[in-house]
């Protein structure tokens, strides 16, 4: 069973910065990517930033600049520096890990997401 966890979530001011963490737990074979996405109140959920095992990594257009996505020396856990943050930013951000439990076993699963509120 794997698990994904984040933290860093909170309350900031416009212009001001968050950093999220999120760790992977239990039986993994390997991760092949790593991502964060967030869903803002009446939105549908949608891509921040991903990074992928061979360090490929994707932003969103609207926080290319803003936001850095990286992993952890483990390949365990993935962060994302927020810097700039706009009301805009305001939603819950999930994490989220594609891989293999075992050889054959994959799996593609989400944290319980983390609470970002910017203000004007």
């Amino acid at each position: 069973q794997v698990q994904l966890v984040e933290s860093g979530g909170g309350y900031v001011q416009a212009a001001g910065s968050l950093y999220l963490t999120c760790e992977a737990s239990g039986s993994i074979f390997s991760i092949n990517a790593m991502g964060w996405y967030r869903q803002a109140a009446g939105n549908e959920r949608e891509l921040v930033a991903v990074i992928k095992s061979g360090g490929r990594i994707e932003y969103a257009d609207s926080v290319k600049g803003r936001f850095t996505i990286s992993r952890g020396d483990a390949q365990n856990t993935v962060y994302l520096q927020m810097n700039s943050l706009q009301p805009e930013d305001t939603g819950v951000y999930y994490c989220n890990a594609l891989g293999y439990q075992t050889s054959y076993e994959v799996f593609d699963l989400w944290g319980q997401g983390t609470q970002v509120t910017v203000s004007s």
